[in-house]
């Protein structure tokens, strides 16, 4: 699940048995009531909370930012100031070109083509959170034009961006570029996405 929770630890949580949430979920069985999915959902919770609450804070941040989850993956700013170096190896990135600053103070990570899609320009702003001092992480990129583009229009710019699932010898050609004019730092990372969100939360 989106938690991060498993059956055998659900089902223990609700005290049901394994096979009659697995029929649930593969349609074997009716479509649960509303008391079931109650119970599951506060489950859920329970498991997080117990675990800190770092996924129920994570959609907190999303929602009170006004975005929808499918837009932001996640949102955070850090406790302290991080070495954008620190952030290149959370990502498993690779720095393309280095901009005029060496740290960052939070990070958004967006789903690149439903955020440019379909965010306004001041929505796309508010992507920022509290700071532009951060990292902002496009993913599902295929060349990187649009985020590079967007980048241009929407000012000021973040201290770096990221782009998510492309490889270097597919990048748009401009984008180095681009990023030097503006001053912000560049760099591509592959690494599987969870994995990265993850490790992202490790920042402090």
């Amino acid at each position: 699940t989106d938690f991060d929770v498993s059956q055998t630890q659900l089902t223990d949580r609700l005290d049901l048995s394994s096979a009659v949430v697995s029929d649930y979920e593969s349609g074997r069985r009716r479509s649960p009531g509303i008391g079931v999915v109650s119970r599951m959902v506060e489950g859920l919770l329970d498991i997080d909370e117990s675990r800190g609450g770092g996924r129920i804070r994570q959609y907190a941040r999303v929602l009170s930012a006004g975005f929808e989850s499918d837009i932001v993956h996640d949102l955070r700013e850090y406790s302290t100031t991080v070495p954008i170096d620190r952030l290149w190896e959370a990502m498993e990135a690779t720095e393309l070109v280095r901009g005029d600053t060496d740290h960052v103070n939070g990070h958004t990570v967006i789903d690149s083509i439903q955020a440019i899609t379909r965010l306004s320009s001041d929505e796309f702003y508010r992507l920022y959170g509290q700071s532009t001092n951060r990292a902002l992480v496009f993913t599902g990129v295929t060349r990187g034009e649009s985020p590079l583009v967007a980048m241009r229009v929407v000012n000021p710019t973040p201290n770096a961006v990221v782009l998510h699932g492309v490889d270097e010898e597919d990048l748009w050609p401009h984008a180095p570029k681009l990023a030097r004019i503006d001053g912000f730092s560049l760099a591509i990372s592959n690494r599987d996405l969870d994995e990265m969100l993850e490790e992202l939360r490790t920042l402090p």
